[in-house]
């Protein structure tokens, strides 16, 4: 190549085509996914801080097992679960956007109020 000329490469693994020439799963610049998000079937930061809020309500009771379909109150895997959403806190400061923050922050909050409800009334048995 001479200097100064460009190339193009063209990303065919998509199926057939969408709109506009972008290959298919490309998002554009309306999409959701376009301004950092992970394309979908992706994990993010988000993801992550659900599934660990998901595992803290379990494990307070407040929602039934995925498996079993039972209720049941383990504050210690409770605890883990809030420690671990902590931890991501600290480890992330800096790095997350601000609506990551923002939802991290809401599920801290909430599910620390949860298990200090749930351990009160496990006292008072």
């Amino acid at each position: 190549m001479e200097e100064g000329d460009t190339f193009k490469v063209t990303d065919r693994r998509g199926r057939g085509g969408a709109p506009g020439g972008e290959p298919a799963g490309t998002p554009g610049p309306e999409s959701p996914h376009a301004a950092g998000s992970p394309a979908p079937g992706r994990a993010g930061l988000e993801d992550l801080f659900v599934m660990l809020a998901g595992s803290a309500l379990v494990h307070l009771g407040e929602a039934a097992h995925p498996g079993s379909g039972e209720r049941a109150v383990d504050l210690e895997q409770a605890r883990e679960a809030i420690d671990l959403l902590v931890l991501l806190r600290a480890k992330t400061e800096g790095n997350r956007s601000l609506e990551e923050s923002r939802l991290l922050e809401d599920i801290l909050y909430d599910l620390q109020l949860r298990f200090v409800r749930a351990a009160e009334s496990g006292s008072k048995r």
